[in-house]
């Protein structure tokens, strides 16, 4: 079973500053806790403004991926059956059919592959 660990990165309404800080002590922390994946709750600016968190967040992330940092990261609108990493992960880890935002196309998280 593979360990998947949700955080909030949005709560409080951070700083992208903050938002990014915030990141790198929960990716620290769930690696510390033996977790293979993190859900990341970052939000995707639906006031209609905004969205500045979940794009800053997916740039580091992909940052992080080119450099080796991290196995990869799923946008939350690929998090689905029919995008090809989302499917080899849960053919793999079958407990992740159950994951609530699974299919949901959801913009406001991105799950990061440790």
């Amino acid at each position: 079973m593979i360990r998947l660990k949700t955080v909030n990165i949005e709560l409080g309404k951070p700083s992208v500053h903050e938002a990014l800080v915030r990141l790198a002590s929960e990716m620290a922390a769930a690696r510390h806790e033996g977790h293979q994946l993190l859900k990341i709750i970052h939000g995707y600016g639906s006031s209609g403004t905004g969205g500045d968190i979940r794009i800053a967040i997916q740039g580091h992330l992909q940052k992080m991926d080119t450099s080796g940092e991290i196995r990869g990261s799923i946008h939350g609108e690929d998090w689905s059956k029919s995008n090809e990493q989302t499917w080899r992960l849960i053919s793999s880890h079958p407990d992740l059919k159950n994951d609530s935002d699974l299919g949901r196309r959801n913009r406001g998280i991105t799950i990061v592959l440790l």
